[in-house]
C-alpha cells in the first residue's frame, strides 16, 4: 500500500494546489462567512443541474468545502434519528468530521465539527451503530472516536466544535471501519501492518456502544483495505445465518466465516485478472453477487472504470461472473447497493448509478449520474470520494474531495 499512498498523495497535493481557495473566518458564534454560498434545489434539466452534468438526478443542496474550514473531504455516512425522524449527514474531512442536518434540503444546516483525535489526514471513515458514530483515520494514534449522535438534537443556530464521548485506543491508525448492526460488532481494518493481525481486521464488541471491547481478530490474509460484514442470507444454505466477512485485501478478495470470533474460518480467496489494487466491494441485497472495485486498474491497465461482479452462490467457490466497463476512464472508488441500483463513487466522473436488474444475464447499464467535478473525467484522484444512498427518503449523500458536500435525489 505504501506505493499507492505515495501516488495518491502526490496527485492529491497537486489537485489541491489547482483548486486552492482561502479558508473563511467565522465570528465569535461560529457563523460562516457570508460570501460562502450554500446551494439549495437545482433540477436536472437538459443534462445540467446548474454547473453540474447530470442524468436523472437533481441537486438538493451543496455546502462547499470552505464552509467546513477544511482542506479536503473524504468519506460520508448517514444517520436517521428515529425519535425525531430527522436525517443527518456525517462527512469526513482532513481535520475532523462534519455534521449536517439535511432534513430540510432548502435549508441545509451545518451543525459543527468533531476535530480529529490527533493530527490531520486525508483518510477518515465513519460508520453508525445505535445512535453512535465510530470514526477512524490514518492519522497516527487516532484510534476510534465514539460520538453520541443524539447531541445533534441540541442546536442553537451556531456552528459548534464537538467533543467525543469515548475513544478506543486498542488500535492506532485505521483505514476504515465496518459495522454489522445485526450482531453489534465493529470491525476496524487497515491498521498497522505490524500489529497483532497484520493490518487485517480487529473484532470489537459494541454491547456498550460508548466503550468498544476487543474480541479478537483475523490477519491470516494480510492487510485489509476495506470490507463488508453481513449476517448471510444468500443461496449457499451451508452458511445461512453465519456472520461473513468479505475483505478487499490489496491483491485479492477474502471470504471468512467469523461467526465464532475465537476461531474464524477462511472460506475462499478470489483472484481476478489485471489486479491493480483490490479496493472495496458490496453484496447485492440477496447476497447472490458481490460487486468489486479495483482502485488502480484504470491507471495500471488503461481500463475504463471497471466493476467486477462475482457469483457467490457457493461461498467456498466464488466465480467471476461479469465485468462492467463504464463510459469514462475515471477511477472507481466506493460503491453501495440499494435494491437493483448500484451507486458508484467514481472520482472525477462523479456518482454513477448502474441498473443491476439484469445482472444475472450479464447485462448492466448505467441508469443515471451526477457529476460534482465537471472540469474533467480524467484518471486522477479528484472529485467524489463516497456516496451514501440508504436514507428512506431517497436523499443521497455525496462527498467530494475538492468541492465539499452534496445532497442529490432521483428526478421525479
Amino acid at each position: 500500500m505504501k506505493q499507492t499512498i505515495l501516488l495518491f498523495a502526490a496527485i492529491f497535493v497537486a489537485s489541491c494546489s489547482k483548486n486552492d481557495t482561502s479558508i473563511p473566518e467565522t465570528d465569535d458564534l461560529g457563523n460562516m462567512d457570508a460570501d460562502i454560498e450554500i446551494t439549495s434545489f437545482v433540477p436536472c434539466e437538459n443534462g445540467m443541474a446548474g454547473e453540474y452534468p447530470c442524468n436523472g438526478f437533481d441537486l438538493l443542496g451543496h455546502i462547499p468545502l470552505a464552509a467546513f474550514q477544511s482542506q479536503a473531504g473524504n468519506d460520508c455516512w448517514g444517520w436517521t434519528d428515529t425519535t425525531t425522524g430527522k436525517e443527518y449527514a456525517l462527512m469526513g474531512l482532513d481535520d475532523g468530521t462534519a455534521f449536517i442536518d439535511i432534513s430540510d434540503t432548502e435549508n441545509l444546516i451545518y451543525l459543527g465539527k468533531l476535530p480529529t483525535a490527533t493530527s490531520s489526514s486525508i483518510w477518515r471513515d465513519i460508520k453508525v451503530y445505535n445512535n453512535y458514530a465510530y470514526i477512524v483515520s490514518e492519522a497516527d494514534n487516532h484510534g476510534i472516536q465514539v460520538f453520541d449522535l443524539t447531541k445533534l438534537r441540541q442546536t442553537d443556530g451556531t456552528v459548534k466544535t464537538f467533543s467525543s464521548d469515548g475513544r478506543y485506543t486498542g488500535i492506532g491508525n485505521a483505514h476504515n471501519i465496518v459495522i454489522n448492526e445485526n450482531t453489534g460488532f465493529a470491525y476496524p481494518v487497515g491498521t498497522a501492518r505490524n500489529d497483532a493481525y497484520n493490518g487485517g481486521v480487529h473484532f470489537l464488541d459494541l454491547q456498550n456502544p460508548a466503550s468498544p471491547v476487543s474480541a479478537g481478530g483475523w490477519g491470516e490474509n494480510g492487510y485489509t483495505h476495506d470490507a463488508q460484514v453481513v449476517t448471510y442470507h444468500g443461496p449457499d444454505v451451508s452458511y445461512v445465518g453465519a456472520e461473513i466477512f468479505i475483505g478487499a485485501n490489496e491483491n485479492q478478495v477474502v471470504v471468512i466465516d467469523i461467526s465464532n470470533k475465537t476461531s474464524p474460518v477462511e472460506l475462499a480467496t478470489l483472484p481476478y485478472p489485471s489486479i491493480g489494487y483490490t479496493h472495496q466491494g458490496w453484496f447485492t441485497e440477496d447476497h447472490r453477487f458481490y460487486i468489486l472495485g479495483d482502485e488502480l486498474d484504470e491507471i495500471n491497465s488503461g481500463f475504463r472504470s471497471r466493476t467486477l461482479i462475482f457469483d457467490m452462490t457457493d461461498l467456498e467457490n466464488p466465480v467471476l461472473h461479469d465485468t462492467y466497463l463504464g463510459p469514462t476512464s475515471a477511477i472507481d472508488h466506493n460503491g453501495y447497493v440499494v435494491g437493483d441500483d448500484f451507486y458508484l463513487a467514481n472520482y472525477t466522473a462523479g456518482v454513477r448509478m448502474l441498473d443491476l436488474s439484469q445482472m444475472e444475464s450479464k447485462s448492466i447499464v448505467e441508469s443515471g449520474y451526477f457529476d460534482t467535478f465537471p472540469a474533467t473525467d480524467n484518471t486522477q484522484f479528484d472529485g467524489v470520494w463516497s456516496v451514501y444512498p440508504f436514507f428512506e427518503s431517497g436523499k443521497i449523500l455525496v462527498s467530494d474531495i475538492n468541492r465539499g458536500f452534496f445532497v442529490i435525489r432521483k428526478s421525479e
